[in-house]
């Protein structure tokens, strides 16, 4: 639902040219209600759609001719589920010797391998969502996290094959995964683990590793982050809000020093914010060139003054007839440019034709595809962009 076409939206929004195959009826995260509304809207941009049964032998000859003309293939099916379809990875590198074949599962090889696995499941298994939430309250992270680092995981290795295959002329079968991306995140506490012998605790009550690391309330009800986290900072904090005394304390010159005494800080400092609306206090911090943020919600992305402005949202078209929003853009430059909007989410379907046609087959033969319900999508000549 997210894996697969995250690592799609990524080399599609990169400049592949990036065909989604889909079902017949179509995926079926077009349809999902709730906290799973947005995924195709969001993962789905600059692509195109074919619709096909692969569970019929003309289907999967279809799909057969997309991966022999292809350079990247993804896929995101629970394991074996490719190779029962004649389309593995032993299938497809005999006709396409330089393909490269990215499978998108949950469990890299090991015990767990033929397991089903879900962003939520992996997070509590790796450990990510006891380092979310409060002690004995294990929470998953507030957005398909891994789910996304892994499709960023299979893009990293598929890119990787590329060059390979650049200079070796064979392509490689690429695998990531869901649980093995949450142990790399889970990675610097397993680390600490390792350096402190303290098991690291849940993010919620854990000890930053400086003084003035949190949230603080201000006066008028607001919420600010604020970040002090190096010695030129701190000097730097006390000389903006006027803590004359604190600067000059020879005892917090360091900061495992201030941290040893962090209660007594945070409570100067919490006093201090109070005395402060939250538009005054994020003006005086970004006039001090300190870390700090106002508590947002995904909503206020909307209207965020530096999206806006350096064109990180996108006009994405909502299927369904509803009116079209921005989305984020992939969050990188090059020379200075933002990557365009090429394609809305294709409709279900909706290249059908026109892929066909470009894998060789006649406009008679198409007509007994979707005759035959092998394919689906808009009739050929009913408004497909070939017809």
């Amino acid at each position: 639902m997210v894996m697969g076409p995250s690592a799609g939206l990524i080399l599609a929004d990169l400049g592949a040219e990036v065909i989604k195959v889909e079902p017949l009826g179509g995926d079926k995260t077009r349809r999902l209600t709730g906290s799973g509304a947005g995924y195709f809207p969001m993962y789905n941009r600059n692509k195109r759609s074919i619709s096909i049964d692969l569970q019929l032998a003309p289907g999967r000859e279809i799909a057969t001719r997309l991966a022999t003309a292809a350079d990247i293939l993804i896929e995101n099916f629970r394991p074996g589920a490719m190779e029962k379809l004649g389309l593995g990875y032993a299938d497809l590198c005999e006709a396409n010797p330089g393909l490269i074949y990215c499978s998108a599962k949950g469990f890299l090889k090991g015990p767990y391998e033929h397991r089903v696995a879900l962003d939520e499941v992996v997070q509590m298994m790796g450990g990510l969502a006891y380092m979310t939430g409060p002690p004995g309250q294990p929470l998953r992270a507030g957005s398909s996290v891994v789910d996304i680092v892994g499709g960023m995981f299979a893009v990293i290795g598929a890119l990787s094959a590329l060059e390979v295959r650049r200079r070796t002329g064979r392509g490689r079968h690429v695998t990531s995964s869901l649980f093995e991306s949450t142990v790399f995140l889970v990675g610097q506490h397993m680390a600490q683990y390792a350096v402190t012998g303290e098991p690291a605790l849940p993010m919620p009550v854990r000890v930053p590793a400086w003084a003035i690391y949190d949230i603080f309330e201000t006066g008028d009800g607001g919420q600010v982050f604020v970040g002090v986290v190096s010695d030129s900072q701190w000097q730097k904090f006390c000389a903006m809000f006027g803590l004359r005394e604190l600067a000059q304390d020879n005892s917090l010159k360091s900061n495992p020093a201030r941290v040893a005494r962090r209660d007594e800080i945070l409570r100067t400092v919490r006093e201090l914010f109070l005395r402060y609306r939250k538009t005054e206090l994020l003006e005086k911090l970004e006039a001090a060139g300190l870390p700090f943020s106002g508590i947002n919600r995904p909503e206020d992305m909307f209207t965020d003054p530096h999206l806006c402005a350096g064109n990180g949202l996108l006009e994405v078209r909502i299927p369904g007839g509803r009116p079209a929003t921005r989305l984020p853009a992939l969050p990188l430059e090059f020379d200075g440019d933002r990557l365009a909007l090429r394609r809305q989410a294709p409709q279900a379907g909706e290249h059908t034709a026109e892929v066909l046609r470009e894998q060789g087959y006649r406009d008679s033969e198409i007509q007994n595809l979707f005759a035959g319900r092998i394919v689906a999508g808009p009739a050929p000549g009913a408004g497909d962009a070939s017809g």
